[in-house]
């Protein structure tokens, strides 16, 4: 396929353009069989001979082109209603009905606080002009009324106020909110390019000549076929929560917690976002070792829900660890040098008054019991494994080598606290 993507320069076209790309040279593969022969990007620095060039030999057209903030309210009717005129017409001048998308806007309702908006009467006439395209053509023709959008690559202090907040809260820029009970419909963009490419699957080649006017062969436009398409999910949240958000997002590295982010969330996409807007000296951070003659422990994740990761470095023949706990239990995974867990019951089964008439069991499982019910694990770099850190077993950590030091990445099921650290000091042997 052959595709123009008008105002490819713009914060959807730059988004669009960027995976589609990805898709053309076999990078993106999970869009199905879609198969990408050339993005024409037009821009405000192309010229009309271009955009002729473009509308002859385009499969597919996504119109992104529009004017957000001009000068004079007049440039929206001119630049919105008026570049979508000359697209259609160049169309119309080669004959080709293949099929349009239009990038239109919720304002184009005109109605509640949008009601006497240029921006969305322009729209709304662009919209119409569509549609009379449709009819008068049969070409196909796709209308998105957007609401918010957000994401990466958008610009700040233009038109979207999650790009202002983020970039203001990651430059440690003041900002403005009026009323935290503001409520916004927001789409991201992601889901928005993911939703356009959806729509290459139901026009893939081979096509018939979409470029005579006898031989159209797409449906046309009528009252029982709507061409206005949606993009889910659509996230409706408060100034106030993209406030707080965005502050919690400023304030990890220094909690080392990470907020909570479910799969497909506003959270996990804003987060998303945030750090997109990023300062070169915030994108890395330092983080606090706690040093010993021993070696290092340092805490590098936390999260209220999911625990805690942390990363421990012993030096040569040192033993770290020695201790048991009631409900904490971790995970250690040896990442570099050679080493020995062990692991002690601290309440023996055989002092249990509950199964002192009951032999103990064996550990089937455990690569080797000594006889005092010790287990032991020897582990590796060489050959990463998780072994479980058990609750009312007292464990340690032995470094095996002379001369190599000893890294393990530990992940416990909760946050260090403090004032309840559930740690209780017990040589394993």
């Amino acid at each position: 396929m052959k595709l123009l993507i008008t105002g490819a320069k713009g914060f959807v076209g730059k988004n669009l353009v960027a995976q589609l790309n990805n898709i053309k040279s076999g990078k993106a593969t999970f869009y199905g069989d879609i198969k990408i022969n050339e993005i024409y990007e037009f821009d405000i620095d192309n010229s009309m001979e271009d955009l002729d060039n473009y509308c002859k030999n385009a499969d597919f057209v996504f119109n992104l082109a529009g004017v957000n903030r001009p000068k004079e309210q007049s440039e929206f009717m001119e630049g919105n209603f008026g570049f979508a005129s000359t697209l259609l017409d160049t169309l119309k001048k080669h004959k080709n009905t293949c099929p349009v998308m239009l990038s239109s806007s919720i304002q184009a309702t005109l109605e509640g606080r949008y009601a006497g908006s240029e921006y969305g009467k322009s729209k709304k006439a662009g919209e119409e002009l569509f549609q009379k395209y449709a009819q008068e053509t049969g070409a196909t023709v796709y209308i998105y009324r957007f609401p918010n959008l957000f994401g990466k690559w958008c610009r700040p202090n233009y038109n979207s106020v999650v790009a202002t907040f983020c970039h203001n809260i990651a430059n440690d820029l003041p900002i403005q909110v009026n009323d935290r009970n503001t409520e916004l419909n927001l789409v991201y963009i992601d889901d928005v390019v993911n939703s356009l490419i959806e729509l290459l699957k139901t026009h893939q080649p081979p096509f018939t000549n979409h470029h005579s006017p006898s031989t159209i062969h797409h449906p046309p436009f009528t009252n029982h076929h709507s061409p206005f398409q949606e993009v889910h999910p659509t996230h409706k949240v408060t100034l106030g929560e993209i406030v707080d958000l965005l502050n919690s997002f400023n304030e990890q590295p220094k909690t080392l917690v990470i907020p909570e982010i479910p799969h497909n969330s506003f959270a996990k996409k804003l987060y998303s976002t945030y750090l997109s807007y990023l300062p070169k000296e915030k994108v890395a951070f330092p983080l606090k070792m706690n040093i010993d003659n021993r070696g290092s422990f340092t805490e590098l994740l936390k999260s209220k829900n999911c625990g805690q990761v942390s990363i421990n470095i012993s030096k040569p023949g040192i033993t770290k660890g020695q201790h048991w706990h009631n409900s904490k239990w971790e995970f250690f995974m040896v990442v570099s040098g050679k080493g020995l867990i062990q692991m002690r019951k601290v309440v023996p089964d055989h002092q249990s008054p509950i199964t002192n008439h009951h032999p103990p069991t064996t550990n089937h499982h455990s690569p080797s019991t000594t006889h005092q019910d010790i287990l032991e694990f020897y582990v590796s770099g060489e050959k990463i494994e998780a072994v479980h850190m058990l609750p009312g077993y007292t464990h340690n950590i032995i470094n095996l080598s002379d001369t190599e030091d000893l890294v393990t990445v530990m992940w416990a099921n909760e946050p260090f606290d403090p004032n309840y650290p559930d740690t209780y000091f017990d040589p394993v042997k």
